[in-house]
């Protein structure tokens, strides 16, 4: 495995804390293998079961959610040294519950659970991560129903886009989703976006430029 791989291992929640030479050292107890997949390509599909351990060494996965309707709810963006999937690694129940397919080019550093057991077993740091993994989910999946559930379209738009900002540490933020992209993450209809959008442009709130979005008085979008 290249050595930039393991720069991106650091980054993953599993190894929290590790330097790289103790990840190698950790690794040396568990086989695994590297898998590619084409940009676009099916990683799985909801109801199908979750085999292995996977981590994104590189590229980028996205999760979604389709109703009986077809409408698609983009539940989260994977990137480079995101353990996928932990919840249902070891689950009795392990079938997907969500879609999963790849965004661009991505490269899998793959175990069988039994070997990500091994590791959780033979390394208490590892074993307490992988705790804390699981915790953070329940966590981002009470925001994520809170978000889907009871917001406004407005609402929603808005606290995306203060996250964005929040994240980019600017208020000229430039987004790197399409607005059909934008609206599956809400789990609304493109044109209810783009109106959104055109709103809160019309009071001032922002400015448009294409991807880029200047917050102009955040105010105006409650």
């Amino acid at each position: 495995m290249k050595e930039t791989a393991f720069v991106t291992l650091q980054k993953c929640p599993l190894f929290h804390g590790f330097t790289i030479d103790e990840i190698k050292q950790a690794l040396m107890l568990a086989d695994y293998r590297i898998v590619n997949y084409p940009a676009r390509d099916i990683y799985t599909l909801a109801g199908m079961p979750c085999k292995y351990a996977d981590i994104i060494i590189e590229g980028e996965m996205i999760a979604r959610m389709t109703g009986i309707s077809g409408k698609q709810v983009q539940i989260d963006r994977l990137p480079a040294s995101t353990l996928i999937s932990p919840a249902f690694i070891f689950a009795n129940k392990n079938e997907m519950p969500v879609s999963v397919e790849t965004s661009k080019p991505t490269l899998l550093m793959r175990m069988m659970p039994s070997e990500l057991k091994k590791l959780i077993d033979t390394d208490e740091r590892i074993r307490w991560n992988f705790i804390q993994q699981l915790s953070m989910i329940d966590v981002f999946l009470t925001q994520k129903m809170r978000m889907l559930s009871l917001f406004s379209v407005k609402e929603k738009v808005a606290q995306y886009l203060i996250k964005i900002a929040t994240e980019q540490q600017s208020r000229t933020i430039k987004l790197n989703v399409s607005r059909q992209e934008m609206a599956d993450i809400f789990g609304i209809r493109k044109f209810s976006l783009l109106r959104c959008l055109s709103e809160f442009e019309d009071n001032g709130a922002i400015k448009i430029e294409g991807k880029t979005i200047t917050i102009i008085n955040s105010d105006k979008m409650k």
